[in-house]
């Protein structure tokens, strides 16, 4: 079986990766941090806002059972893709929203998803999601790892649509 990679980030990670933790066919996924330039970021840094990363979640995948196109669906349906840096009551360039996308595939994929949706109006408002090439994830602290599995609740549910 041949696995792949997508990154998105849509606001507070820990419902973001529960969301996606859900969809058949999704092979594994871990949160944390992508997009900026600090190197090996603390969680602590990143909420400061200052390292450019945004709070991200990488979903390994196996393209037989789920397409990237199902994964797009669940990441447009899991935040607000119309707010800037922005997601409920998180505020700051850490929660936008954002696919980081891995090659010319994905990119087509994502850039076509996002102009369907613009399309059909279906979010009443403009999409301000950023697309732009995937750079080094920075795995998220091991606490942050299936946050809402550990602790039993759901814990962005306020920016979760589900």
């Amino acid at each position: 079986m041949k696995s792949e990679k997508a990154i998105f980030a849509a606001g507070c990670f820990w419902g973001v990766e529960s969301a996606f933790r859900q969809v058949e066919g999704v092979l594994e996924t871990q949160v944390g941090y992508t997009g900026g330039l600090a190197e090996r970021p603390s969680y602590e840094e990143v909420c400061t806002g200052r390292t450019g990363h945004a709070e991200a979640v990488e979903v390994d995948f196996d393209p037989e059972r789920v397409s990237y196109g199902e994964l797009l669906d669940v990441f447009w349906s899991a935040h607000d893709p119309t707010t800037r840096n922005r997601q409920g009551p998180d505020v700051g360039t850490q929660y936008r929203s954002a696919v980081f996308v891995q090659g010319p595939e994905q990119e087509r994929a994502a850039l076509e998803s996002r102009a369907k949706l613009e399309r059909e109006r279906r979010f009443g408002r403009p999409i301000v999601t950023e697309i732009a090439p995937a750079a080094t994830f920075w795995r998220a602290e091991e606490h942050h790892q299936r946050y809402e599995e550990k602790h039993g609740h759901a814990a962005c549910a306020s920016t979760i649509r589900r």
